[in-house]
């Protein structure tokens, strides 16, 4: 359809920002979550290989000049959502006890690897950093945000007297995860409700024995 002549020119198609930088409302931003949804989608469903940006602007319903110019390249993309999945990820939860803590620490992971599309998701980006460095730095970034977000519920314990001081507050919270993961990744199957249990346990004991005491 033709403008009006005697009508006043609307405004220019808003302006192409870096990934991550994108405003929190208009269309940049339902274009971002569309992309990004859609990437998981593939992701989950097909794995990292059969990750294809023309593909993903398709499931999208969003032009490929948009996806292309500013993702740039598979990896760009995986980067960004990596980045939005650490965003969006749920707070920590305080308890008042630093077992309480990390047991809904290691509820959390449970859930998230044995919810099917996040599951699936996050295989396979695991499985894409370990042969590609830009997708491997935006999962420790990702990884990294996590951390911090539960490192406080250490910290406060140690304040409390519930664990020495000193202690690695990001350590105690790897040391909750890393069981869980490797059940995972070795075994095919996602960790249940005693194994949650279990790794949250664990990282409590060695916390109190002084294990991650730094330089301890």
């Amino acid at each position: 359809m033709t403008a009006d002549p005697g009508s006043e020119p609307g405004p220019g198609p808003e302006p192409e920002p870096e990934p991550g930088s994108v405003r929190p409302g208009g269309r940049t931003a339902r274009v971002r979550a569309a992309v990004l949804r859609a990437a998981g989608d593939v992701l989950a469903e097909q794995g990292f290989a059969h990750l294809d940006l023309a593909d993903v602007a398709r499931r999208a319903e969003v032009g490929r000049t948009t996806v292309y110019r500013r993702w740039g390249s598979v990896t760009g993309l995986v980067a960004d959502l990596l980045g939005d999945m650490a965003e969006q990820s749920l707070p920590r939860t305080e308890t008042g006890s630093v077992l309480g803590d990390l047991r809904a620490n290691a509820a959390l992971v449970r859930r998230t690897l044995a919810d099917p599309r996040q599951g699936a998701l996050f295989r396979a980006v695991i499985a894409a950093a370990a042969c590609d460095e830009r997708t491997a730095a935006a999962l420790r970034r990702f990884y990294d945000v996590r951390v911090a977000e539960w490192a406080p519920c250490v910290e406060q314990a140690v304040a409390r007297g519930e664990l020495p001081p000193e202690t690695d507050a990001g350590e105690v919270v790897r040391a909750v995860s890393a069981p869980l993961y490797y059940a995972w990744l070795t075994a095919g199957v996602a960790p249940d409700v005693a194994a949650a249990e279990r790794a949250a346990a664990a990282a409590v004991a060695a916390a109190r024995s002084g294990v991650f005491v730094v330089g301890g």
